[in-house]
C-alpha cells in the first residue's frame, strides 16, 4: 500500500467516526454555512463541534502549514481529503474571508508574528473578518479611495467611510485599505491594516436589498484605532496587497459557477414531467439545461486541473479573471433556468410553498455575483490586457 493509499484510508476513518451525521447533509441556503467568529449564528447545534474536531487536525485549512493552524497537507492529500469528504457527503466545516482572502495575503506579505497571531484564530474559526475595501466614490475605481489613516506614532487613526461591506455587522475584525499619503499618484500611499470591529469609533449600518436580506452593510470610521503591529507590509504597499488579494477573492466567488444543490435536470423533471421516452417535455428547455450542465461539467474539470497546476496558496494570478467572469455568468444562467423551470410560482416571494422565495431571491443575488470583487467588465480588462497582452484600444 502507498502512502497516499495509507493517508486515504485513515482519512476514511477518522471522517467515518467524526463526521455527524447532520453535517453530511446537502447544503440548501446560507444559513447552512458555518463562519465561525465571536458572535457565530449556529443553524445546527453539530455546526461548532464539526469545525472544532476538523480544525484539531488542521483540516478545515488543510493546506496551510501546520505552524500556522493548517494541516500541511500536500496537493494530492488535499484532493484525497476533498474526495472522502464528498463520498460521504460531508459539508465544508468552515467557510469566511479570513480562509478565502486575508490569509493567503497574509501568507504573502505579513510578519511573522501577524502569521502566529491571525492565521490559528481563522483555520479555529474563532475570529471572522469582513473586506473594508469599496467607498461611495471608489468602486470599480478602487484606488480613488479616500479613507484614511493618521499616524499618532504608535498607532494609526481611522476615519472615513466603507460600503458594500460584506457582513461587516457580524465580522470581528476587518482587513481594509485605507490612505497614508496623499503626495503621489492614486495607485500610491494607499495601506493595508488589520483592526478590531468592536472599538468606539466604528459603525454599522445594514443594506437592505431588493431581495430582502442584508448582506452588505455602510461601514464608518470616526477615529478608529489600528495598531502600527497590524500594518501588513510597508506603509504605502497596500496596492500590491490589495490585487493579490483579489485574485483570491474571484477564484472563491468563480466557484459559485460549480455550486451545488439539487440537479437542474431532475428538478425540470419533476415539475414539468417526461415524455414518452423518459424526456424532459419541454424539447426547448431540455437543450438549454444540457448544454449548461455541459458547461458547468467542463468549468468545473477546468478549474481543477488549473487547481492542481498551481501550488497550493500562490493563486491563480490575473487568469483568476477569467474563471471570476465565466463562473459568475454560468451562475446567472443556472438562476434563470430554475426561474424558467418554475414558470410563474418561481416568482412567488414568501410562504412555504414558495420555500420563501428561494427561487427568486437566488437569481436576484446572483447578478451581484458579476459585480462584487470587480464587475464583468473589469474581469475582461484585465483578460485582454495582462493575459493576452492585448493593446489599450
Amino acid at each position: 500500500m502507498t502512502e497516499i493509499d495509507t493517508f486515504r484510508q485513515e482519512t476514511r476513518e477518522w471522517l467515518d467516526a467524526n463526521c455527524p451525521d447532520s453535517m453530511r447533509q446537502p447544503v440548501s441556503g446560507f444559513e447552512d454555512i458555518y463562519n465561525g467568529g465571536r458572535k457565530p449564528e449556529i443553524d445546527i447545534p453539530e455546526q461548532p463541534l464539526w469545525c472544532e474536531r476538523m480544525a484539531e487536525r488542521g483540516w478545515t485549512v488543510p493546506h496551510w502549514p501546520k505552524e500556522y493552524g493548517g494541516g500541511g497537507l500536500s496537493a494530492e492529500e488535499v484532493k484525497v481529503l476533498k474526495e472522502e469528504m464528498a463520498r460521504i457527503g460531508a459539508r465544508r466545516p468552515l467557510d469566511s474571508f479570513g480562509i478565502s482572502m486575508l490569509g493567503p495575503a497574509l501568507l504573502k506579505f505579513g510578519s511573522e508574528e501577524q502569521k502566529r497571531e491571525h492565521l490559528p484564530p481563522i483555520c479555529r474559526g474563532e475570529i471572522r473578518w469582513c473586506q473594508g475595501y469599496s467607498e461611495p466614490g471608489a468602486g470599480s475605481d478602487l484606488a480613488s479611495l479616500q479613507t484614511r489613516a493618521d499616524d499618532q506614532g504608535d498607532h494609526y487613526l481611522i476615519n472615513g467611510q466603507k460600503v458594500w461591506t460584506s457582513y461587516a455587522d457580524k465580522a470581528d475584525w476587518i482587513f481594509c485599505l485605507v490612505r497614508t499619503d496623499n503626495s503621489g499618484s492614486k495607485h500610491e500611499g494607499i495601506s493595508f491594516m488589520l483592526f478590531d470591529m468592536d472599538q468606539p469609533g466604528v459603525t454599522v449600518k445594514p443594506i437592505r436589498l431588493i431581495s430582502g436580506s442584508s448582506p452588505f452593510c455602510e461601514t464608518f470610521f470616526d477615529d478608529a484605532r489600528a495598531e502600527k503591529r497590524n500594518l501588513v507590509g510597508e506603509a504605502g504597499q497596500g496596492w500590491t496587497i490589495a490585487k493579490y488579494l483579489l485574485t483570491h477573492e474571484r477564484e472563491m466567488i468563480s466557484g459559485f459557477g460549480t455550486s451545488g444543490g439539487k440537479s437542474l435536470g431532475k428538478t425540470a423533471l419533476e415539475t414539468l414531467g417526461a415524455d414518452a421516452e423518459g424526456r424532459l417535455r419541454n424539447g426547448i428547455l431540455r437543450q438549454d439545461i444540457a448544454q449548461h450542465q455541459l458547461d458547468t461539467l467542463v468549468f468545473g474539470a477546468t478549474m481543477e486541473r488549473v487547481g492542481d497546476e498551481v501550488k497550493a496558496g500562490q493563486g491563480l494570478g490575473p487568469a483568476s479573471s477569467i474563471f471570476k467572469y465565466y463562473g459568475t455568468e454560468l451562475n446567472k444562467r443556472r438562476n434563470e433556468l430554475n426561474l424558467a423551470v418554475g414558470g410563474e410560482a418561481a416568482l412567488g416571494w414568501s410562504g412555504e410553498q414558495y420555500h420563501e422565495g428561494e427561487t427568486v431571491r437566488s437569481f436576484l443575488r446572483s447578478k451581484g455575483n458579476s459585480i462584487e470583487g470587480g464587475t464583468s467588465e473589469v474581469q475582461l480588462n484585465i483578460v485582454a490586457k495582462r493575459v493576452l497582452g492585448l493593446p489599450d484600444a
